[in-house]
């Protein structure tokens, strides 16, 4: 879900942004272009969101309109201002004046922020919302899934991504996130034949082997868990799945009672 906080939406925000421009009140805004201006002003609510949302602000001031909303609720994200950020962006997808597609985009950053924000539920209902006006877009059942296993709620995540994998029957993520679903759920036969179909899809995917690794080690296979931990570490030095194994293997190293846990994984 991090990557819906990007330049995607700059055609459709801009153009309503540049209805409200002959209205600013000073030579400099009359100067601005809008396309240009929202492009550099949500490059810098990643790089640098407290700017960022100055400057949106500066801009909004001087007829912005809803691109610099938008900027200022992905700065507002970035500055770690989770829920404020998403009541923004949310508020912007009921007020924006914008075809359905879109709208539901907004939705889906906004609902980036409730998780942030630790809101699942909340999350998941702003994702309905927007499944409601995109009932195609596949990535935003996927977003729902994520959502729904953080608050527990695994079987509806499976439903998501059962709708999904009808869609798009080689959407390796989705095989994965699944499999996560169905341990969580304790059905490992399951998991295993979704693990499986991933790894035949994409034998290289660390998140495949890192779920894998899980299966392993519930099963009692140590040494098939440690290898597949090792690989995940040897391929993805640096990424949160190494982060996991490494931990999985140092609980297991150090004999403690059960399995490892984990959040079913998403995209």
């Amino acid at each position: 879900m991090i990557a819906r906080i990007c330049f995607g939406l700059v055609l459709p925000v801009v153009a309503v942004a540049a209805t409200t421009m002959s209205a600013a009140p000073s030579a400099w805004a009359q100067t601005i272009d809008p396309r240009r201006e929202y492009a550099a002003c949500m490059a810098e609510s990643r790089s640098n969101p407290k700017e960022g949302f100055d400057r949106a602000t500066q801009w909004l001031g001087l007829g912005g309109g809803d691109a610099a909303r938008h900027c200022q609720g992905a700065s507002l994200i970035g500055m770690g201002q989770h829920e404020e950020g998403a009541r923004r962006i949310e508020a912007l997808a009921q007020d924006v004046k914008a075809n359905p597609v879109f709208r539901a985009e907004l939705l889906a950053q906004a609902a980036q922020g409730w998780m942030l924000a630790g809101k699942a539920q909340q999350a998941e209902a702003t994702l309905t919302a927007a499944i409601k006006l995109s009932p195609e877009d596949v990535e935003l059942y996927v977003d729902r899934a994520e959502a729904r296993a953080q608050h527990g709620d695994f079987q509806g995540a499976v439903t998501d991504l059962n709708f999904v994998l009808t869609r798009d029957p080689i959407k390796t993520d989705a095989y994965v996130f699944r499999a996560s679903a169905y341990r969580q759920l304790g059905k490992i036969d399951l998991a295993s034949k979704d693990l499986v179909t991933a790894l035949e899809l994409n034998p290289q995917h660390v998140e495949a082997l890192l779920e894998r690794g899980m299966l392993n080690r519930l099963n009692g296979n140590n040494a098939a868990a440690r290898r597949d931990w090792l690989t995940v570490i040897e391929r993805a030095p640096n990424s949160p799945a190494a982060e996991t194994a490494s931990r999985n293997l140092q609980q297991m190293d150090g004999n403690t009672a059960g399995a490892p846990k984990g959040k079913a994984k998403g995209k």
